[in-house]
């Protein structure tokens, strides 16, 4: 017996070591290839298609949705005129996270994997695969979401015509025919778009830009016939009081448009199929949120000058609101740029799952059936059709607005490990080994201050959302700012030979910091399903990503190491 016992103890403590041993690996960055070498050469790979242009489109069409026809309208109703500062908040969040972003496009621009690809370089393999699981669960709910506006859109559209009129039953549009006291919620039209979608992405990069470039270029156009034609009819007396419920009103507000700009991932997740990626990525990625920062901004100013804010439907805002100045047209405009801007943000999603599907089936970390690539249409078309797949039974079953709540975990937490992954890819360890002490190498040190300021974060977020003493959240800054000093001070860092981002290691722990603090401010479910998707997340690996996963998988990945990295 007592061998017995004794053998199964070393058993788990063999498996634990494994697991931990595992867990800890990172994609290794030797003996890689030489700069401007492509796996688009072989039958295996993606084909570099995607030109600055079409990258540029790519990002808008990812972020400009219903979002710019809807959320402008609904954010106002709180924060009045203010409503453009939530969206210059919002935005200047997401340049902070872009410039991080840009970095690591220019440094890791050879193959797909965004956020989670450069977790595992910077961090370890279970970090990136819970950034994945995370992500991947953002995007599969957001598709069916968008999938079923679509269809209302589109309903609305075609009941635009005398023979459509009161003929479409609600169950083929936004609505759906309900059981089970609305958890179950059949719908018709929304898994047919998705299956479409899915077949033009399955065709090619190149089939799929063109949809993509043609419908984004479709939204622009008539967002800028909406800004000026709005221009004429704006009264500069609607935007008294400009902050009507208070400032704080409006920092509320930064949080629900902060999605609006979230398009720069796409941008990221794209580069294999990127025909200049160092050079093209950054750009694409800043140039793409810079366009989408200007449509926004012009839209909150003409929309809450034609209309007193209070005065602004929840639903469809814009169309309202142009109707009630008698210009019929314009409203008929905005449902079809409505229609093209969700076409185009449900387009550019399900490319980037797949992408994403892609990378971790090289990698093992998921069965290798998902990084099978068509030899001829160089498309994922095993990941495409999952990701599509799930997204139509989604769509077509269940009532996925009950779920909208717990959106947006991923994308924050993504970004703050993107930001992260900057500061520790620039640590140049050997001079940074000076400053470690007997019982904590430098590497863990800078790791730790990095945690400090994510919880300082969530602690601030939490003070300001509960009302808490405005002295909590001075103190949870300076903690804060401790942690920045001394990422700064305690560290040597090294300059990237590509795009560089600016005032690193200050910058990107201010993005951790206000990343987190909108965490905070984030539905408590969203927690629940942060920490429940986490645990499945660290169980799958453990039963099945262990054993599989190869981080020296062979990737074509040009990373430009710096001059003292070389040496």
């Amino acid at each position: 017996m007592g061998g017995q016992r004794t053998q199964s103890g070393s058993s788990s403590q063999s498996w634990f070591s494994n697991f931990s041993s595992s867990a800890l690996r990172v994609k290794t960055l030797n003996g890689l290839p030489p700069s401007g070498s492509s796996s688009s050469s072989s039958n295996e790979g993606l084909i570099r298609r995607l030109g600055l242009f079409d990258l540029i489109l790519l990002g808008i069409g990812a972020s400009i949705g219903a979002g710019i026809f809807v959320v402008t309208g609904t954010v106002a109703r709180d924060a009045g005129p203010g409503v453009t500062i939530s969206f210059i908040f919002a935005g200047g969040a997401c340049v902070l996270n872009a410039l991080s972003y840009a970095e690591l496009a220019s440094r890791l621009p050879a193959v797909v994997g965004g956020a989670y690809l450069y977790t595992y370089v910077a961090f370890n393999e279970l970090t990136a695969f819970l950034v994945f699981t995370q992500l991947m669960l953002d995007y599969h709910i957001g598709a069916a979401s968008i999938a079923r506006s679509l269809a209302g859109y589109l309903v609305s559209v075609l009941e635009l015509f005398p023979f459509f009129k009161e003929v479409i039953p609600s169950w083929i549009g936004s609505g759906g025919l309900e059981f089970f006291g609305g958890v179950v919620s059949i719908n018709l039209l929304a898994p047919i778009l998705l299956v479409l979608l899915t077949i033009i992405l399955c065709r090619g990069v190149g089939e799929s830009s063109a949809v993509n470039s043609f419908m984004t270029a479709t939204k622009v156009v008539i967002v800028l016939i909406v800004i000026f034609a709005g221009a004429f009819e704006v009264d500069v007396s609607n935007w008294t009081p400009f902050a009507p419920n208070g400032f704080k009103a409006i920092v509320t507000g930064s949080t629900v448009v902060f999605f609006a700009y979230v398009g720069f991932d796409a941008v990221a997740n794209s580069a294999e199929e990127c025909r200049k990626p160092q050079r093209d990525l950054p750009i694409g990625i800043l140039g793409s949120l810079l366009v989408c920062a200007i449509l926004y901004i012009g839209v909150c100013l003409v929309i809450t000058g034609m209309v007193p804010y209070q005065l602004l439907g929840e639903d469809a805002p814009l169309a309202e609101a142009f109707t009630s100045k008698g210009l019929k047209f314009v409203s008929i405009l905005i449902s079809i740029g409505a229609v093209a801007g969700l076409t185009t943000t449900l387009l550019v999603g399900l490319y980037v799952q797949s992408r994403l599907y892609l990378g971790l089936g090289r990698d093992g970390l998921l069965p290798s059936i998902f990084a099978k690539v068509h030899p001829t249409r160089h498309t994922p078309i095993h990941s495409q059709i999952w990701v599509g797949l799930v997204a139509a039974i989604m769509a077509g079953l269940f009532n996925v607005t009950m779920l909208s709540h717990i959106l947006s975990v991923g994308s924050l937490t993504g970004y703050s490990v993107v930001s992260a992954c900057v500061v520790t890819l620039r640590w140049k360890e050997k001079a940074a080994s000076q400053f470690s002490t007997k019982w904590i190498s430098s590497r863990q040190e800078g790791i730790i201050c990095l945690v400090v300021v994510a919880l300082s974060g969530f602690t601030a977020g939490l003070c300001y959302r509960f009302n808490a003493s405005f002295i909590f959240m001075i103190v949870a800054a300076v903690v804060a700012v401790i942690s920045g000093g001394a990422l700064h001070f305690r560290q040597v860092y090294t300059e990237p030979s590509g795009f560089s981002c600016p005032a690193v290691p200050i910058l990107p722990a201010a993005s951790i910091f206000v990343n987190i603090f909108l965490f905070a401010q984030l539905h408590e479910e969203a927690w629940v399903r942060f920490v429940v998707l986490s645990i499945i997340a660290v169980l799958v690996y453990a039963f099945y990503g262990q054993f599989h996963a190869d981080p020296t998988s062979n990737q074509t990945i040009v990373y430009h190491r710096t001059a003292t990295e070389e040496s």
